[in-house]
């Protein structure tokens, strides 16, 4: 079973569980207690699965690097996107210093250019595949998940130590990592030798002999450089993927400019029709490749996904990705109560006042003026509506410049210009009309978002 804390985008992107079901602090420092006497009890019994005998003797072999193996690296750091979470501003490439929120406090990624003090510059090969494949520091120590080593783990001993050679590669950065921001006893980092010991599998990635060369490849991306499911599977009290609904929709948070951490809902990849089920290959492939489809352009945090990663990835890759996507088994988790009539009436006076022009009455949308919201809009059904609430408050925050030109025109925000009941009415019309089933909003969920 495998888990991790992680959330992969940049600039202030970082883990929380959904409102509704949010763990109190309380709730999290009792668990966490829980875990210190797990680690009491099993002090000598619980033994790190890591061990520098354990570390393949290829690796010294495969470290003879030249422009083909820095290359590689620099491919296989744009698939695992990198320089979203590992860079800060657009004077540090992979300098560290993104801030990622999460139920246990602030984490800061670290810096990993070849920087001798503060980079990785004096870090061996064999140390750096220690924190791909265990998650373990060259001083010994644990590191967060935060950095998803539980997909890393995955990636295979020669793109490791491709990877190592590309970053050795890059201009080296004088810049000392942020300190963490974690209360006792979250920033006990010996904890995470029972973390490991519960929810961590490490090795690499093995082909399933029963698919295809193309569903393995596509799966060794999303499962282990992409590690799509950091983000898109929803996680146990204790940070941890959940494996019996993995892909089927995670939560992660970005900070408003009120200091606020503000949920989105990162959709289900399954094939349940909240999910990736009413979207045909091409699509997946479209969207992962051009950040724009025939159903949605890509907006809020997936920006930085497609700009930094997937649009840099082959045509071969993008479409081994789709296909391994498209295999996933349907997993849906369970929707709110269908809302009354009374607040599908006043959603549909809304809708047609303000949406229906460019969206259309039908909600099929249409190729110049909008996307369509009917059946197979991930943002719509998510199981969660935290990312329809943000659109409809702010906009869906395009990328700039776009990636590509689609739509007239930029949606409007309605922050000011409608009340929290009013949204919660428009979402709940959009989520359970026109075949979608979506459930209820609620105002309380839409005061949260703002």
């Amino acid at each position: 079973m495998s888990g991790d804390v992680h959330v992969r985008f940049c600039e202030s992107l970082g883990v929380k569980f959904p409102r509704a079901t949010h763990p109190s602090r309380f709730l999290l420092i009792i668990a966490a207690l829980l875990l210190l006497i797990v680690a009491a009890l099993v002090f000598f019994q619980v033994i790190d699965e890591y061990s520098a005998d354990e570390i393949p003797s290829l690796i010294a072999d495969l470290a003879v690097v030249d422009d083909r193996q820095i290359e590689r690296g620099r491919y296989l750091a744009l698939a695992g996107n990198c320089a979203s979470c590992h860079t800060a501003g657009s004077d540090g490439f992979m300098a560290g210093g993104v801030a990622f929120e999460t139920p246990f406090g602030r984490i800061y990624s670290t810096n990993i250019t070849p920087d001798a003090i503060t980079g990785i510059g004096n870090w061996t090969v064999q140390q750096f595949f220690a924190s791909m494949r265990h998650g373990v520091r060259p001083d010994g120590e644990h590191l967060y998940p935060v950095f998803p080593y539980t997909a890393f783990t995955k990636v295979s001993d020669e793109d490791i130590v491709a990877l190592f050679a590309y970053l050795k590669s890059i201009p080296a950065i004088a810049q000392e990592a942020s300190q963490n921001e974690l209360s006792f006893p979250f920033n006990q980092r010996s904890l995470m030798s029972v973390w490991k010991a519960m929810f961590f599998d490490a090795g690499a990635y093995k082909e399933d002999d029963a698919e295809s060369a193309e569903w393995n490849r596509g799966a060794y991306i999303v499962k282990a450089l992409a590690h799509c499911g950091a983000c898109h599977s929803p996680r146990n009290l204790l940070g941890a993927e959940r494996p019996d609904m993995a892909m089927a929709g995670g939560v992660y948070t970005d900070k408003v400019p009120s200091g606020n951490m503000r949920p989105w809902s990162a959709p289900n990849l399954t094939s349940a029709p909240s999910g990736l089920g009413l979207w045909p290959h091409e699509d997946v492939a479209a969207y992962l490749k051009t950040g724009i489809n025939s159903r949605v352009a890509t907006f809020g945090p997936m920006n930085e996904v497609i700009l930094n990663s997937s649009r840099h990835l082959s045509d071969a890759d993008v479409n081994a990705m789709a296909v391994y996507l498209k295999s996933l088994p349907a997993k849906q988790a369970n929707f709110k109560a269908t809302a009354s009539n009374k607040v599908l009436g006043m959603g549909r006076t809304l809708y047609n006042l303000h949406c229906g022009t460019c969206h259309l009455p039908t909600g099929l949308g249409d190729v110049e003026s909008a996307p369509r919201l009917a059946g197979g809009s991930l943002v719509v059904q998510s199981s969660n509506p935290a990312s329809l609430i943000n659109v409809i408050l702010d906009g869906p925050e395009m990328p700039d410049p776009p990636l590509a030109t689609r739509w007239r025109k930029p949606m409007q925000d309605f922050r000011y210009l409608l009340d929290d009941q009013e949204i919660a009415a428009l979402a709940s019309y959009l989520r359970n009309t026109w075949g979608n089933t979506g459930g209820e909003v609620t105002a309380n969920q839409v005061a949260e978002q703002r």
